[in-house]
């Protein structure tokens, strides 16, 4: 099954990422949400530990299994997907954080694709803001953008950043990109 109409907007937090995601989905784009934000809130909500400041190979696993669910979920859907991360981000994070790669998500990455280009918000110290899930300083936050690019480009991918600019501007930048590969949009 081809998966050339799954498209990644990857990147640290704070970059604008979801923002910019929830304003293709008003536009009618489909989208798939970010797991780290719902997996945070979930594990605070029943006081689990798979947090990324208490138990972080525990977070990078749920995330891991979130990726793939979102990746299953996003190839039934006819016309271009737009996925708040992917299975390589779970690389970039262990990484970053120091923790072993295991084979089976080196795996996952091989088996699990999306479009060949994907979009990357850069840090942009203008916009970063924290907040409850988000306890990232901006030094991590520029790492993590970093980490993200490498484990990227690392599997094969080719990066496509995103303009410093408003939502709209970054929206019509990836609706523009979209079209331009040829994948119809669903109606």
């Amino acid at each position: 099954m081809t998966t050339d109409h799954l498209f990644i907007v990857t990147g640290g937090p704070g970059s604008g990422k979801s923002s910019l995601i929830a304003a293709l989905a008003t536009a009618g784009h489909a989208t798939m949400p970010e797991a780290g934000r719902a997996i945070i809130q979930d594990q605070v909500a029943i006081g689990g530990d798979a947090l990324p400041w208490a138990d972080r190979t525990a977070f990078a696993d749920l995330m891991l299994g979130w990726e793939l669910r979102s990746h299953r979920e996003a190839r039934a859907i006819a016309g271009p997907v737009i996925l708040d991360r992917g299975i390589p981000d779970v690389i970039g994070y262990r990484t970053l954080c120091g923790l072993p790669v295991p084979d089976p998500l080196r795996r996952a990455a091989e088996l699990y694709r999306y479009n060949r280009r994907v979009f990357i918000a850069p840090h942009w110290p203008a916009i970063f803001a924290q907040d409850a899930e988000r306890k990232q300083s901006p030094e991590e936050a520029a790492a993590t953008a970093r980490a993200m690019e490498r484990a990227y480009a690392d599997c094969g991918y080719e990066l496509v950043a995103l303009p410093l600019a408003p939502v709209a501007e970054r929206a019509a930048f990836v609706a523009a990109t979209i079209a331009a590969a040829g994948i119809a949009r669903r109606t």
